[in-house]
């Protein structure tokens, strides 16, 4: 969920009415004063009346409604239950069934008292964490058997200012020790968190009514679906269709993370993409300007943060990110440099290549088609050019060639493709069936209209497997699932992003709405929403299922089915799918990307668990080292397998990683590719030997 303030402070009044505590504020603090405004209130009223008549789902605005809005509110301004007291909560709750009645009259006063007490809080958090850091870091005593609660998602309110100051006491203490592991020197990290401090109150200083009006109004609209938002007439130009940022530049989508900004996905062919330096869900804590001076970005609003990433074309930005390699509280940093540049629609043309693979003593040539978007040169299209580009267009060209390659079998890799043009979804789908329906988009009114394939006959007949991930999403699912519904080809790799709903923007007087009108089905019946397209057989996740895709997404709309569009065929796959699924575990036990990419995961997904860390300098590092061992094992043990050169220490681990530019990886050495081409061959010939019987 997007955020607009620092999540590292609190502050805390006691026993305030709503009335008295706005008095005691407006005064003594720049937003004290700030009010709703007549068109921010007509606005709120238009959004009210908009998505009663409009969202897809039309759910009242009622009672249960206003419960909703008042937990993602006070999650989204205090998500670490470490800035509001329990007094704060008991004033606030009784509201709590009300927003409905209040949003509807257009009485904007709860939301703004609410926000502006939480600034109140923030701001006496971090001088108090200031007058900890003004103690002097020597004087911290990290022998002390002691520790902090990291997940308090679910924690009680503090009871008073001494709960709280024991809890920030512990915070500071914690974010020097993470420091201190990670190298830097007690003078850099006094420096480094005074400054980081001082600019969150200069940040709190500069907050405006029309802040305070995005994060309420907001809050409201996402209780519908996390893709329906309200952009303020600002935000509107930096907020891109999923609610995240599409960076001008770097070509990448992110979002707030608590106080710090997560990478969600990279844009295909994007600079960030081709560095091959970043990766989902990686977090960046510093931003700097070419050789310039790093400015620590932590506890940032999203939209700041972009501002600094953007920039013109060909000038270099430098991002320092803490990997999602990482394990949980290890807050080692690299620095990447990236060349902002423009996505250019030729980089994201679909490409060939071919596999050789040794299947059961005998050689074979499988065409594999990677497909990063699905693409359309619009304007070339409208102007009439017959050359104009398009992912089908392209791919019609790619299969003609390996055919006349002679290639056993085709593999399209699908992965990492966030989707794009619905068209060529549809017309992509045409190549590979006779004709028929290939996607329904059902409307808030129930009307459902179907989308088809008119021309007879398929241009490709031959065996066919998709690849797909977490991160395929939209156009890519609606592809995959025409084709796994189609029985025309095996689906293999991870359960797929989930987002199967149709957004539409309404401008508004004051700002945007983009609400969700529609939502996708397969031919089947059955929705992409939230569930995805499960794969025939599934691989180990590269990403955390619960930390990426539409499932982990608050509020996100449930998975569903309608009537099917065709009537289901014989299933070519289903008969040797047990056999297959066993070979491929066979395989995949021993293979060693496979392995480690699965216990990279599990260790991951284990660390996760634990809710509490330690702030005693030994234990930490001792715990820092084993994990740190683990890894280094787990990456050594693959390495060997393969016959490569282990690692002495695991820091060189992303150096050695890393291509080049002209380093372009072989099919033969993607792992995930190799083993698709494996049950593809193994479906090649078991079914030869029932056809043989």
């Amino acid at each position: 969920m997007k955020r607009f303030l620092p999540s590292t402070t609190l502050a805390l009044f006691l026993g305030f009415t709503a009335a008295s505590a706005f008095a005691a504020t407006s005064s003594a603090n720049p937003w004290g004063s700030l009010q709703p405004d007549r068109e921010q209130v007509i606005a709120s009223l238009n959004v009210v009346e908009l998505l009663k008549r409009h969202h897809y789902s039309k759910p009242p605005l009622n009672d249960a409604r206003s419960v909703i809005i008042y937990d993602s509110y006070l999650k989204l301004l205090d998500p670490a239950r470490s800035y509001f007291t329990a007094a704060d909560i008991a004033e606030f709750d009784k509201w709590r069934s009300k927003f409905d009645d209040l949003l509807k009259s257009g009485d904007l006063d709860p939301g703004f008292l609410i926000y502006k007490r939480h600034l109140d809080r923030v701001k006496q958090r971090v001088d108090f964490a200031l007058g900890e850091l003004n103690k002097g870091i020597d004087k911290m005593d990290f022998s002390v058997d002691e520790s902090l609660q990291t997940d308090r998602e679910k924690a009680p309110w503090a009871k008073n200012s001494a709960e709280l100051d024991d809890l920030w006491r512990k915070r500071v203490k914690d974010e020097v020790l993470r420091l201190k592991i990670a190298g830097k020197e007690p003078k850099a990290i006094q420096e480094l968190l005074t400054k980081r401090y001082k600019n969150q109150l200069s940040r709190l200083e500069q907050t405006r009514s029309e802040d305070i009006f995005q994060a309420y109004i907001n809050t409201f609209a996402q209780s519908y679906d996390p893709h329906t938002n309200y952009l303020s007439p600002d935000s509107a130009e930096n907020f891109d269709i999923n609610m995240s940022l599409s960076l001008e530049g770097i070509g990448a989508v992110l979002q707030s993370d608590n106080d710090q900004v997560k990478i969600v996905r990279l844009v295909p062919a994007g600079p960030a993409e081709k560095s091959k330096l970043l990766a989902p869900a990686d977090k960046i804590i510093g931003v700097a300007q070419g050789n310039g001076e790093m400015v620590d970005v932590i506890g940032w609003r999203l939209d700041e943060v972009v501002k600094l990433i953007r920039g013109p074309k060909g000038s270099v930005v430098r991002l320092e990110v803490i990997p999602a390699s990482n394990a949980p509280n290890n807050q080692t940093s690299k620095v990447v440099a990236i060349t902002r540049e423009a996505v250019k629609l030729e980089d994201q043309a679909a490409k060939k290549s071919i596999l050789k693979l040794d299947h059961e003593g005998r050689q074979y040539s499988l065409g594999v088609i990677e497909i990063p978007a699905f693409y359309l040169d619009f304007k070339a299209f409208r102007a009439g050019d017959p050359n104009y580009k398009s992912t089908t267009r392209d791919v019609k060209r790619l299969i003609g060639e390996l055919q006349k390659d002679k290639v056993d079998g085709i593999v399209i890799d699908l992965r990492n493709n966030g989707g794009g043009s619905l068209q060529e979804a549809t017309e992509l789908t045409g190549l590979f069936i006779n004709q028929g329906p290939t996607v329904l988009v059902r409307n808030s009114d129930g009307r459902v209209d179907v989308l088809a394939d008119d021309n007879p006959g398929a241009y490709y007949t031959g065996p066919l497997a998709l690849l797909v991930n977490r991160l395929s999403a939209s156009a890519s699912e609606i592809f995959a699932g025409a084709m796994q519904d189609y029985h025309r080809a095996l689906i293999l790799g991870g359960q797929t992003f989930g987002k199967g709903t149709v957004q539409t923007i309404q401008p508004l007087n004051h700002g945007e709405l983009k609400l969700t009108l529609a939502k996708f089905y397969r031919v089947s019946g059955q929705s992409t929403q939230h569930q995805g397209v499960i794969p025939d057989i599934e691989y180990p996740a590269v990403v955390d299922t619960k930390e990426i895709g539409e499932s982990a997404l608050p509020e996100a709309m449930p998975w569903d089915s309608i009537r099917p569009a065709i009537k289901p065929e014989s299933d070519p796959f289903k008969p040797f799918l047990t056999e297959l699924k066993a070979r491929h575990d066979a395989r995949a036990a021993q293979n060693p990307d496979f392995v480690f990419t699965r216990d990279r995961l599990a260790l991951a997904q284990k660390l996760l668990h634990e809710t509490k860390v330690s702030l005693n300098e030994t234990q930490r590092r001792a715990l820092h080292t084993e994990i740190e061992t683990q890894q280094l094992t787990m990456e050594n043990t693959r390495r060997k397998a393969k016959g490569e050169e282990p690692l002495k220490e695991l820091k060189k681990e992303d150096e050695d990683a890393l291509p080049s530019e002209d380093d372009k990886l072989k099919p033969e050495d993607d792992a995930y590719l190799v083993e698709s081409g494996q049950i593809m061959l193994d479906f090649l010939g078991l079914n030869s030997a029932v056809a043989k019987h």
